[in-house]
């Protein structure tokens, strides 16, 4: 039973562990290829990343209230419910747009209140200005990603990233530098670039949906696309409370990112540097954690509450494992990792101590994220929102602080901070899911 849990599990975590890496190398491209451009730029690039992350994806968060949705309805072979709920996703990324684009014009306006470096001012309000058109095509990527994943569609998911991949490519390369007849934009161009990759995401998944389920246009024609506003309330929630995770989770290191902004350019870009290397570690995991909410929800779907637990702890396992092994690179090759981003000196000795730091919260980062997709498959999205909100905010944004500024060990003592914080919320998720599982044995 083991093998088969091992085997299934890594057939549905493989292809979304590599579309994460797809996703977050996109945004390892914009840094490096604007790396090459000045510190300055990096700056930019990395306030106005962490800005419009911390709110897109933060309301995109919304939209995980599908992972149980549909993953529960595809469990129980009910698959016009698991229709329903797409359709109903999508009137949610309709009300999201405006409020997403929304904050982040509004947001603009107080940067310069919050004692940002002004040369990194300058660069970021462009850049975030531009990367806020991409807000529409993002939505309707997650949206619809959701629903391919959790209907065990996750190949196609994998290619579009890959090829998003060379779109963006593609696009820094002209837009950047001022190639095939463009003016070279530096970070803007970045964000051009960006805004197209996200559009052709969104119209690759659109097409991918049509072709693999045609049973959605039946249904369509069927019924209507009106709005249900009882299936837009199941999925507000299940999805705020992970949104309020995800906020949680993001809004901490961006909060993070402009206390660094407040030091120098050069703490910025090592900060940058180090934040999207331990990102894209994370997005193992976090490929691991969907795959752990899709199984855990399908199985409960089909009634199978002791195979629902089989499958938590198999993720817990796989993502134990991999981050194990990001912390022993961080740890010995950190110089390595700096100088992919960067030929800076000095922004490659601020990268090094922080990705030495990073290297100890590694395993519990990873038990924290699979732990809560995990629970999310469950309908649990409460308790992770909760103990994040501790973890982050209660105990590592003050003690970082506290070693930031007052004790003057800048970036590193943000650093170290966060790294108690989530050591504390990879115990507290492993131990919740463990009181999950047991509950789920009553339930056999």
């Amino acid at each position: 039973m083991a093998e088969s849990e091992l085997t299934g599990t890594l057939r549905l975590a493989g292809p979304i562990v590599l579309a994460e890496l797809g996703w977050m190398s996109m945004g390892n491209v914009d840094l490096m290829m604007v790396g090459r451009v000045s510190g300055d730029a990096i700056a930019a690039v990395s306030l106005g990343t962490m800005l419009f992350y911390g709110v897109s994806v933060c309301a995109a968060g919304v939209l995980l209230g599908l992972d149980t949705l549909v993953s529960q309805a595809f469990g129980a072979n009910d698959l016009d419910r698991g229709r329903r709920s797409l359709i109903q996703g999508m009137w949610v990324v309709l009300l999201l747009i405006p409020v997403v684009m929304g904050i982040i014009w509004i947001l603009d306006l107080f940067l310069a209140k919050l004692g940002v470096d002004p040369a990194v001012l300058r660069g970021a309000r462009p850049y975030l200005h531009t990367l806020n058109w991409s807000a529409p095509p993002l939505l309707l990527y997650f949206c619809l990603r959701r629903y391919l994943q959790a209907i065990d569609v996750v190949r196609p998911v994998m290619w579009v990233l890959v090829t998003a991949n060379m779109v963006n490519l593609a696009g820094n390369w002209a837009l950047v530098f001022g190639h095939l007849g463009a003016p070279p934009l530096g970070a803007i161009g970045s964000a051009w670039a960006t805004c197209g990759s996200r559009l052709y995401m969104a119209g690759a998944l659109g097409v991918i949906v049509w072709r693999r389920d045609p049973g959605i246009l039946r249904l369509a024609a069927s019924e209507g696309l009106r709005p249900d506003f009882n299936g837009i309330r199941a999925i507000f929630r299940i999805g705020l409370a992970a949104a309020g995770q995800m906020g949680v989770e993001i809004g901490v290191f961006a909060v993070a990112t402009v206390m660094v902004g407040r030091l120098n350019a050069t703490s910025l870009a090592g900060h940058q540097i180090a934040l999207s290397t331990v990102s894209t570690t994370f997005m193992m995991p976090l490929g691991i954690s969907s795959a752990a909410a899709v199984r855990v929800g399908q199985r409960l779907g089909r009634g199978d509450a002791l195979g629902a637990a089989r499958s938590g702890w198999m993720a817990l396992a796989l993502g134990a494992t991999v981050m194990s092994a990001a912390a022993v690179i961080l740890l010995f090759a950190p110089r390595w990792i700096a100088r992919l981003f960067t030929p800076q000196v000095e922004a490659i000795a601020a990268a090094v101590t922080l990705l030495r730091i990073a290297a100890f919260f590694q395993l519990c980062d990873g038990l924290q994220v699979v732990a809560t997709g995990a629970l999310r498959g469950a309908g649990d999205t409460r308790t992770p929102m909760l103990w994040h909100f501790a973890g982050y905010w209660l105990i590592g944004l003050p003690v970082g602080v506290w070693l930031c500024f007052a004790k003057g060990w800048g970036a590193a003592g943000l650093w170290t901070g966060l790294s108690l914080g989530l050591i504390f919320i990879g115990i507290a998720l492993t131990l919740a899911w463990r009181s999950a599982a047991a509950g789920f044995a009553m339930l056999k």
